[in-house]
């Protein structure tokens, strides 16, 4: 009998290597918008806040923004798994409430609408990739193991 017809899911077999896998994509996906908005369409990721100087985003500064936030977000869901059978909720929770927090600086910055764009994109390329993959893979605490989400 192979492996697709047993009915598990195919893919990665430990909930730490699918989620690495997810920061991975999310910074992937991050680099794929900058990719197409600065060197392809052309739209330099100029930002400058008030009293500094402005500041072009290249593809460090955006991989390193989505990096630092996707492994904060998987080292908070460890932590939540650990205390609460309600982690994947509550992850989600604060997930989405950041993911809003987030647009804040994009508001406040001066940059062309094009780059806010191209930015704004990147935040939601973040989330759409993580948001699923955590929440998939968050698993409630041993001791509670036996209750659903």
């Amino acid at each position: 009998m192979t492996r697709a017809s047993t009915g598990r899911r195919p893919g990665p077999r430990s909930p730490g290597r699918a989620r690495a896998l997810g920061v991975a994509g999310a910074v992937a996906a991050a680099l794929a918008i900058w990719a197409v908005g600065e060197p392809l369409l052309g739209h330099d990721l100029v930002v400058q806040q008030k009293g500094q100087q402005p500041q072009d985003l290249g593809a460090a500064a955006i991989g390193v923004f989505a990096l630092v936030p996707s492994l904060l977000g998987w080292a908070l869901l460890a932590g939540l798994e650990r205390v609460t059978r309600l982690a994947a909720r509550i992850w989600t929770a604060a997930a989405l409430t950041l993911l809003a927090v987030s647009f804040l600086p994009i508001i406040g910055v001066q940059a062309s609408g094009a780059s806010k764009a191209v930015l704004s994109l990147t935040h939601l390329a973040v989330a759409a990739v993580l948001i699923p993959v955590f929440w998939r893979t968050a698993t409630p605490r041993a001791a509670d193991s036996g209750s659903g989400r």
